[in-house]
Formats: structure tokens, C-alpha cells, sequence
């Protein structure tokens, strides 16, 4: 047998030549090196030079249970590719995906009974607004068979006298299709997923995008008047919310799609009775009320879903990051019961599909990522430790050009300001030079990969491996500060 040998390859300078990396400046690599990250264990990072870095951003929220576990997922993987490599979830089940739609049922709170599985977190939120959508077609053409021509019996053959009346008295005046969503949040870069979006420089180069989506505030009590209380906040995004819905038609409005805590903009928690609220005014005008966990969900926030944390009770829930600790692409959407209920007809069908959604090899790496989670205590791990990681962090609020410390669980960003007693922010210049000219380079140089971010206003996010502990809470934090106190340094000068 021929054997074929392959030329060693200049990863380098293959990557400047072939990778299009995403959402990156490529032309900054023109004299530049790329960072080509070789090996991870635990919550570290080796490069092709040998350098190892502290990843404060768990890849991107994602790598929960930490970089050492390859081996025994690797080995879940193999088992999988040699049972079964692959097979559709099209009119077909194989076990893995049985498995992990009941796992992740038993694990969401309330009756999230339904899984619908797809690669990743764009392909989950885009398909939970085509559930949306296609959810109240269905139930209105499940009401419409279900009608009985008064004078006539079920399944008798009376004259439909009364037929064009009663289909005109059953049938809703137009399709539910729009979605609320929140400004600055991320969900994702497919075309609806990117509608959703409330972030305007991701949206602008694909304009126009699908229709309608309308943004309301998000929950950033940062900036908001001095003196308002909690509770004024709380319902004066309540309204708000309401105002909206009320502007566009309740009638038409299919979704409402929101995070339990907000990423983009830094970690924006509720406030007190604000999930409440939305729950109430979703029911109050037949409105799902989706929660985007693909970062929440599977401990970021010390429960498995953030739903439960905050008591959102949603009627569906993306996920995708952490239910394989992004050992796998995998992502899904969990639904209730009363959305399933629409679709379980004889001739009833979610007319969406993916080829890789619920992939064998994905799954029974999902499997093996929760068994691994409950096995090493994970989810407890975050509780146990997540005042620390805050108590810890909280140090760096002496630093002049840090703001505000928001977030909970092992999900925290700290926003930067020009001026602390009257938190003005910096200018869009400003921002350039502190956050992409400064801050990134500085603390790469300094061996450690957080995000540096200003979808808002500027913040520094910092979301560790589920597995960190007190060592590198100390490290995350002592970078920082060296790092924030010379960036108060640059900006002052």
C-alpha cells in the first residue's frame, strides 16, 4: 500500500494566505503574526510559540467545563463514529439525539419538553422565530379544522351553510410575524437572527434586513437618572415595552426575545420584578416570550438555565455555547408544551430543517460535556465561588477609569468611563484608541484573552471556564488592574 505524505505546513503563512477569520480586521495582520492557538488545558492557552495565556473568556462563553477534558470526550466522539457516524433527524431518530432531548428536558425548568436541534446559536435563534411564526399559523389552522357548521354535529355531512362566516370569525386579520428585542444585544449574524439583532453597526452593511423587529431599552441602570429607584426602572421599561408592542399591533407581534442577562454592552442584569413584568405582558397579548441562553444556559449564571435563575418562564429557550462546552457545534431550541401542542397533527409540521441538527457525534458529545458537568459539580462550583469571583473583581473599582462592575454567576464586564463622578464615557475616537489601540494588545502582551468591547459604551467582559477558581480570579484580576491603571496613564495624557 502507498503511503502519501503531506508537506509540513507555514501555519502562518497559510493563515495570512487561505483563513478568512471571523469578524476581524485582516488587514492588520499585513505585518503582523496571527495568534495561532496550538493546545488548551484547564482554563489556559498555549500559542505556536510557546506562550500560554489565562482565557478570561472561555473562547467566546463557551468552554464551561474548562480545556482538559478532550480525552474522554474525544473518546465519546470515537464510540459514536464507530456505532453510527451520522444520520438525519429528518423523519428519523437515532439514539444520541433521544438522549440529549431528554436530558436537556429533565434539566430546563417548567414543561421545555421539546428540543429542536441545530448547529449553533445563529441557527438557534433563527429558528426560534420561524417557530414563532409558523406556531400561531398552526394553532389558528387547528382551531379552523376543529370548527363544527352550527345546526351540524362532528363529522356529519350538513350543509356548511354558514361556511365563508365562520372561516371569517376563525381566521386572525394577518399573519403574526414581528418581533421586540432589546438595543446593543447580539443574537447572531444569520439574516433573521441579524434582524433580531440590536446592535446598528453589525446590522447596517445587510440592510435591509427581514421585517419588523422593534428595540427597546435594555437593562443598563448604569446611565440612568440619578435619584430613580429600582422599581421606577422596572416600569419605566415595562412601559416601555408595552408602548411598543401596542405601536406595531399586538396582533402582529409573534416574539418577544431577550437574554436573561444581556451580553453585548457588558453582563446587563434585571432589575427587581422585571422578568415578571414581561411575562405578564406577553400573556396579556398572546405574545411568545423566547430567552436567549445560547451564553446563559448550562452554568454561566450557576444554574443550568438562567430561565431559572430569574424565574423568566419563557415558552422557548436557544442554547448552544455551553451544552457542549463548545467541544462540539451543536446548538437547539427547547419549547413548551403548548408550542408543541400545534404541531403534533397528523398532518402538522415545523417546516424547517438542518442537515447537521442533532448530528450523532454532536450529541454524544453534549452527552458526555453534561454528564461531565454534574460528575465535577459544576453548576455548584459557579454558586460556591461566584461572590469571590465578584469580591475579587471588585478591586479593580479603585481604578480611576473603571466605572461600573456589573454582572453575576461567572459572567461579569467592568465599564470604562473618562469620568467617574459624572460617568461620561469616551468618544468614538477615544474608544479606538483605548480598546483597540491599547487595552486588546495589552492584554494578550500580558498573557491573558478577555474581550475589550464597544457595542456600547467601552467594557471590558471577563467570563472564565466554569472550572476557575481563586488562583485565577487573582490573576484575571491582578492583569487588569496592571493593565486598566496604565490605560488611565494613556488616557489622561
Amino acid at each position: 500500500m502507498t503511503s502519501v505524505s503531506i508537506a509540513p505546513l507555514d501555519l502562518q503563512k497559510a493563515a495570512k494566505d487561505h483563513l478568512w477569520m471571523h469578524f476581524t480586521r485582516m488587514g492588520g495582520y499585513d505585518l503582523a503574526d496571527v495568534p495561532i492557538i496550538v493546545r488548551g488545558d484547564g482554563c489556559y492557552l498555549e500559542d505556536s510559540n510557546g506562550k500560554r495565556y489565562l482565557d478570561a473568556l472561555a473562547g467566546l462563553f463557551s468552554v464551561n467545563i474548562g480545556y482538559s477534558f478532550g480525552e474522554e470526550i474525544g473518546q465519546a466522539a470515537l464510540e459514536q463514529m464507530r456505532e453510527l457516524p451520522f444520520y438525519t433527524n429528518w423523519s428519523y431518530a437515532h439514539p444520541r439525539a433521544i438522549e440529549l432531548a431528554s436530558e436537556i428536558a429533565s434539566l430546563a425548568p417548567g414543561d421545555l419538553n421539546r428540543v429542536f436541534f441545530c448547529s449553533g446559536g445563529s441557527e438557534a435563534v433563527e429558528s426560534a422565530w420561524k417557530l414563532a411564526r409558523q406556531y400561531y399559523a398552526a394553532r389558528g389552522e387547528k382551531q379552523l379544522r376543529g370548527l363544527v357548521t352550527p345546526g351540524a354535529r362532528a363529522g356529519a355531512q350538513e350543509p356548511e351553510v354558514e361556511h365563508d362566516a365562520i372561516v371569517a370569525a376563525a381566521t386572525t386579520p394577518q399573519r403574526r410575524y414581528k418581533a421586540v428585542a432589546r438595543h446593543i444585544a447580539y443574537h447572531g449574524t444569520t439574516m433573521g437572527a441579524l434582524s433580531i439583532n440590536g446592535i446598528p453597526a453589525l446590522r447596517t452593511p445587510f440592510e435591509p434586513l427581514v421585517s419588523e423587529v422593534r428595540h427597546v431599552s435594555n437593562t443598563n441602570r448604569y446611565h440612568r437618572p440619578a435619584g430613580e429607584t429600582e422599581e421606577e426602572f422596572t416600569r419605566f421599561l415595562l412601559d416601555e415595552l408595552e408602548q411598543a408592542i401596542l405601536a406595531m399591533g399586538p396582533d402582529t407581534v409573534c416574539l418577544v426575545h431577550m437574554e436573561p442577562v444581556q451580553n453585548a454592552g457588558g453582563c446587563y442584569t434585571p432589575p427587581e420584578g422585571y422578568w415578571r413584568g414581561v411575562r405578564e405582558i406577553c400573556n396579556r397579548y398572546d405574545i411568545l416570550l423566547s430567552a436567549d441562553e445560547v451564553i446563559t444556559a448550562f452554568g454561566r449564571l450557576g444554574y443550568w438555565f438562567g430561565s431559572e435563575r430569574y424565574d423568566i418562564r419563557p415558552d422557548i429557550v436557544t442554547m448552544a455555547k455551553g451544552l457542549s462546552s463548545s467541544y462540539a457545534a451543536i446548538g437547539g431550541v427547547v419549547a413548551t408544551d403548548k408550542v408543541m401542542e400545534p404541531f403534533l397533527g397528523a398532518s402538522s409540521m415545523f417546516s424547517h430543517g438542518i442537515t447537521f441538527g442533532g448530528h450523532p457525534v454532536m450529541t454524544a458529545i453534549a452527552l458526555k460535556n453534561i454528564e461531565i458537568m454534574k460528575r465535577e459539580r459544576i453548576i455548584e462550583h459557579v454558586r460556591e465561588h461566584q461572590d469571590a469571583f465578584k469580591a475579587t473583581l471588585a478591586q479593580l473599582l479603585d481604578i480611576p477609569i473603571v466605572g461600573d462592575l456589573r454582572g453575576t454567576g461567572f459572567f461579569y464586564a467592568i465599564e470604562l468611563v473618562k469620568d467617574r463622578d459624572t460617568r461620561e464615557t469616551f468618544s468614538d475616537e477615544e474608544c479606538e484608541r483605548l480598546l483597540r489601540g491599547f487595552l486588546s494588545n495589552a492584554l494578550f502582551d500580558a498573557g491573558m484573552i478577555c474581550r475589550a468591547d464597544d457595542r456600547g459604551d467601552p467594557v471590558v467582559q471577563i467570563s472564565p471556564p466554569l472550572v476557575a477558581g481563586q488562583a485565577e480570579f487573582d490573576e484575571i484580576t491582578s492583569i487588569l488592574g496592571d493593565v486598566l491603571t496604565e490605560a488611565t496613564t494613556l488616557m489622561r495624557a
